[in-house]
């Protein structure tokens, strides 16, 4: 069966209650009620576009649901805050498999229940390939949101997760290799970002916070830009041990969608657990980011963009 076998209606009746959708006022009215305890509400979005973020002969469905979920609920997290709802947008072409569509439906039920998030809502829409485009709502319960920009020379620069994984699986999916690693494979079909963290850092008293989706190089630049200061890494320290274990620097240092968490805390501050220290914040100087002392040549991450 297709999707374009169905109406919107019949499709809907197929996906909705696979996913969990508690809230004030779920799926099913023209817009969804969600509690907002603190009286704020954080929000983000993201885009999943086939062929620029997945690719169906790579990833099931429920990997691409998955991921979806996963990297808008690492956006939230960076802000030191917990998700409270997922507006989901799926367009899809009319000869798409149904049971594709079901798969996807599952594999946002899975994250959902790993992450612990539900689904307050959505849309439906023909295209001419996969695009699915989230918008994640968070709670802050009462804490201070952890911007960009708080990161001053003398704080230290901490990672919450783990560095290049993502990466090397796309690198052994797009080379085709033979028996590739399933633990990288599974890293970027399915990333496992340390949400719990994101809280953990705002309560500890972060400066600075911060998803890695695009590679540790180019959203500490980021930060650094946002808060006015350089960034030195050090790769001799934690960043060592994810360069031995995949035994390239490169994927470590400028691989992204494994949802790490990049964090900046003043001196003294005890580190929350996953946290571990990959460098330093320092006084603006030519370079945004430096690596062992120099500025990194080549590649500092993804951009959608460029060419």
């Amino acid at each position: 069966m297709r999707v374009g076998d169905l109406d919107e209606t019949e499709l809907l009746a197929r996906v909705v209650p696979l996913m969990p959708t508690e809230a004030l006022l779920g799926p099913g009215d023209d817009a969804a009620l969600v509690a907002a305890p603190d009286g704020r509400v954080v929000a983000t979005t993201d885009l999943l576009v086939e062929g620029r973020d997945f690719r169906r002969d790579w990833s099931t469905g429920a990997d691409v649901g998955w991921k979806a979920v996963a990297q808008n609920v690492a956006d939230v997290a960076a802000m030191g805050a917990r998700c409270s709802g997922l507006l989901i947008g799926l367009g899809m072409p009319a000869d798409l498999e149904v049971a594709w569509v079901e798969d996807f439906a599952a594999g946002v039920a899975a994250a959902c229940e790993r992450f612990g998030a539900v689904v307050v809502g959505g849309d439906l829409s023909a295209a001419s390939e996969v695009l699915v485009a989230v918008t994640a709502l968070g709670d802050l319960a009462g804490r201070a949101p952890v911007l960009r920009s708080g990161a001053r020379p003398g704080h230290v620069v901490a990672v919450a997760g783990r560095l290049g994984r993502s990466a090397a699986g796309l690198d052994l999916l797009q080379r085709g290799v033979p028996d590739a690693p399933p633990e990288l494979l599974a890293a970027h079909r399915r990333p496992e970002p340390p949400l719990a963290a994101g809280p953990a850092a705002a309560e500890a008293g972060a400066s600075a916070l911060m998803d890695v989706s695009d590679g540790l190089l180019r959203d500490a630049g980021r930060l650094a830009v946002a808060s006015g200061v350089s960034v030195e890494l050090s790769t001799r320290t934690v960043l060592g041990e994810w360069i031995d274990d995949l035994g390239d620097p490169a994927p470590v240092l400028t691989g992204g969608e494994d949802h790490a968490l990049l964090g900046c805390f003043p001196p003294g501050v005890e580190l929350p657990a996953p946290f571990a220290v990959v460098g330093r914040v320092v006084e603006r100087g030519e370079h945004g980011v430096l690596v062992d002392g120099r500025a990194w040549t080549g590649s500092t991450g993804w951009d959608h963009f460029s060419r």
